[in-house]
């Protein structure tokens, strides 16, 4: 296949060099249901020819309101989630290099290690917390997307994140979004509206927002504009806003991962 099947012509104000970067880098994307299935679908579109997904689990008939790519057959037959998010990529990017990992992200560290960044989407504290410390151990630029429902009958809230946590800046204990109370008092319960309460719509934003963090840090498409670290997305009203306490924290330093410990954890 020529190298016509991708004219990206339309996307050349992202830089002279910006194809080369885009087909260079390699992205892994942790977790591929509601966000992540998003965030692979715009990756392929935007010509990234490198991706690394990752998801243990397989779909069923409960994600179809919001994994994208998924079809009433591949939910019937209990596809891996994995194989439907990698037909999707392919279907857009035929020349598309996809590693497929149906395990949880721990059992397949080695082939995370030389991604250029990570996307993780994935449901727990817990689980980005480790992501985050894997990350800054492998200086891995990591952005976390998610999103929740709280509230009561009739009266819920839609809230969300896209966090961009660069080694040798601010983390996300730094920005506030990880804290020992937060993670200690974690129950597995996402809001109030039943277990993992999650949509297309809000998903789509901040997969959106996040694609462009990823963006905006590797091409020079605007060199006067900073990446936004912490993106909030308020989904009652539709906005999405610079979260309020980056104005208060040194963005470029973090005293939590400082010396060794900026390797994250030593175990790895």
């Amino acid at each position: 296949m020529g190298a016509e099947i991708m004219n990206l012509d339309r996307q050349s104000f992202l830089g002279l060099e910006s194809e080369q970067i885009i087909q260079a880098a390699r992205i892994a994307v942790i977790g591929l249901c509601g966000g992540g299935s998003h965030v692979s679908q715009q990756l392929a579109h935007i010509g990234f020819r490198n991706l690394v997904l990752v998801d243990h689990d397989s779909a069923d008939d409960t994600n179809i309101n919001r994994m994208v790519g998924l079809t009433a057959t591949d939910a019937e037959a209990k596809e891996l989630k994995t194989e439907v998010i990698a037909r999707a990529i392919l279907e857009v990017n035929p020349q598309a290099n996809v590693e497929k990992f149906p395990c949880r992200w721990q059992a397949c560290e080695r082939a995370l290690r030389d991604c250029t960044a990570i996307f993780g989407c994935v449901d727990s504290f817990g689980q980005r917390e480790q992501l985050e410390r894997f990350a800054r151990r492998f200086m891995i630029p990591y952005i976390d997307v998610g999103m929740d429902v709280s509230g009561t009958e009739g009266r819920y809230f839609i809230t969300g994140q896209s966090i961009l946590s660069l080694p040798g800046h601010a983390c996300m204990r730094c920005m506030g979004f990880l804290t020992e109370e937060v993670l200690a008092a974690e129950a597995g319960k996402y809001g109030a509206a039943g277990g993992k309460p999650q949509v297309v719509w809000p998903n789509g934003i901040l997969a959106s927002t996040a694609v462009g963090q990823l963006i905006g840090l590797l091409t020079p498409w605007n060199d006067e504009l900073e990446v936004p670290l912490y993106l909030d997305y308020d989904g009652n009203r539709s906005i999405v806003t610079l979260n309020k306490r980056l104005a208060h924290i040194d963005q470029a330093a973090c005293p939590h991962f400082v010396g060794r410990d900026a390797l994250g954890d030593l175990e790895w």
